[in-house]
């Protein structure tokens, strides 16, 4: 017998996010050893559950559905949310940089990330694909908590917030390599961070791509064409685009996944050019329409053959890290920037939000949907709610209505890591208690460097 099974037994409904978009009434699950072993009736694993002396957990007046794949994000921000107000893109960089090199060590991007892994996992995120410093500091303590912690290497021309030259962040490449390999949490790729094209040259661009390669990095995350001032700028240096920048240093073949952050203002030439590289964008609605950066639309991008994931940016930009709210805003904005009601059905927003956020980060075999053979990352949604009540249309009941308050139990890679609302990896109350010390001390150095 073992300890390490459970059965998630007569739940209402499983939204599988498979190929097919199936949907399961009275169903269960059985994890076994964090794989997903089965799904069906419970008569039909009962016997099996049974005879591996498996937890059963009651799913009645529950829905379960993979976990949320946050395509783009900077945990540790948490702490430095609200400082940067009433700004701009360019506006919030001044502000948010400064504060960064003040307080930014790796212990306090190590409190963030803990902080922002609480957030995330309660809210329902499993896996985040995070950009931030010290990423050895944030993966520590982001996996502690549980989350599935998609990270790397930052890399600017400059010293950056964090004081590193060019030179030593491409010795980080071969030194993460290591990290991953026994890395605390569960498994993920490994990535390369470059900031953007307005903070990374092109020569620095076509380095980092030959040390990748040279040290089997297999995804890319920058941010690119987030705002008209920024494609400004971009083709005043180079006559070119953000994404055509990535081209020449080679970013954009075949053997690498790249995941753009933002992506709002792309050319149709790039929409054509990321399409068939196999290239993802990743829509950070709530950021995008906080900082009046634009709207990217939707259906056009779709339309070009682009993928697209689903982000919330950072804390300090989009304010929260909740994924509901950006399901809801991106179709939201979807109709509205296309003017068609019938754009962004909520499947396709959903898939948007798990399984194709996933296999933007090579890890749809992995995660992303509920099927046998992939990892046990799904959440359970308690549906025992007025505004939950009644369910005509699951896809549209998750996206249009269901929020993060709604999120009972989180498993990840099988293990249960939130457990009634609350974590089951870390005492909040303290937690809270010192992320609020930490931040007073953020505030005022953010307030004497702007």
């Amino acid at each position: 017998m073992t300890r390490d099974a459970t059965l998630v037994a007569d739940l209402d409904y499983v939204v599988t996010c498979d190929d097919g978009d199936t949907i399961l009434t009275n169903a269960s699950i059985l994890v076994e050893h964090g794989v997903i072993q089965a799904v069906g009736p419970r008569e039909s694993l009962q016997q099996r559950a049974e005879e591996i002396g498996a937890t059963v957990r009651s799913g009645a007046r529950r829905l379960a559905m993979p976990g949320l794949v946050n395509l783009h994000t900077h945990l540790s921000m948490t702490l430095l949310r609200g400082l940067a107000e009433g700004v701009d893109l360019q506006g919030f960089l001044h502000k948010v940089w400064a504060a960064e090199a003040a307080v930014m060590d790796p212990p306090t991007v190590e409190l963030g990330a803990r902080l922002a892994a609480l957030e995330a996992l309660t809210g329902g995120t499993t896996t985040t694909l995070d950009m931030y410093l010290h990423p050895q500091a944030a993966h520590t303590g982001a996996s502690a908590l549980g989350l599935r912690h998609v990270t790397g290497p930052i890399f600017f021309d400059g010293p950056g917030p964090d004081g590193l030259t060019w030179d030593r962040r491409l010795d980080s490449l071969t030194e993460w390599r290591a990290y991953v390999a026994t890395a605390p949490g569960p498994v993920i790729p490994l990535a390369a961070f470059p900031h953007a094209t307005y903070t990374t040259s092109p020569a620095h661009l076509a380095e980092l791509r030959e040390a990748m390669c040279d040290n089997t990095f297999g995804l890319l995350h920058t941010h690119a064409s987030e705002t008209t001032a920024e494609n400004e700028e971009i083709r005043a240096r180079y006559r070119c685009t953000p994404v055509e920048v990535l081209v020449d240093a080679g970013f954009l073949d075949s053997d690498v996944d790249v995941v753009l952050g933002h992506g709002v203002h792309l050319s149709r030439s790039d929409r054509a050019t990321l399409a068939e590289a196999h290239a993802a964008v990743a829509h950070c609605p709530g950021s995008n329409l906080k900082l009046a950066s634009g709207a990217l639309n939707w259906r056009t991008c779709r339309g070009s053959g682009v993928r697209l994931g689903i982000g919330t940016d950072g804390c300090s930009s989009s304010n929260d890290l909740d994924m509901w709210q950006a399901m809801r805003q991106a179709a939201l904005l979807a109709r509205l920037t296309s003017g068609h009601p019938e754009a962004a059905p909520a499947t396709e927003i959903l898939r948007a939000a798990t399984i194709e956020g996933a296999r933007a980060l090579g890890l749809g075999d992995t995660t992303g949907s509920l099927e046998v053979g992939k990892r046990a990352d799904l959440v359970l949604i308690d549906l025992d709610a007025p505004h939950l009540t009644p369910v005509h249309d699951v896809p549209a009941l998750l996206v249009f209505a269901a929020g993060r308050g709604d999120v009972d139990t989180v498993l990840v890679d099988g293990q249960v890591v939130v457990d009634a609302h609350r974590s089951t990896r870390v005492d909040a109350a303290e937690l809270l208690s010192v992320c609020r010390e930490r931040a007073a001390y953020a505030k005022t150095a953010a307030d004497s460097e702007s």
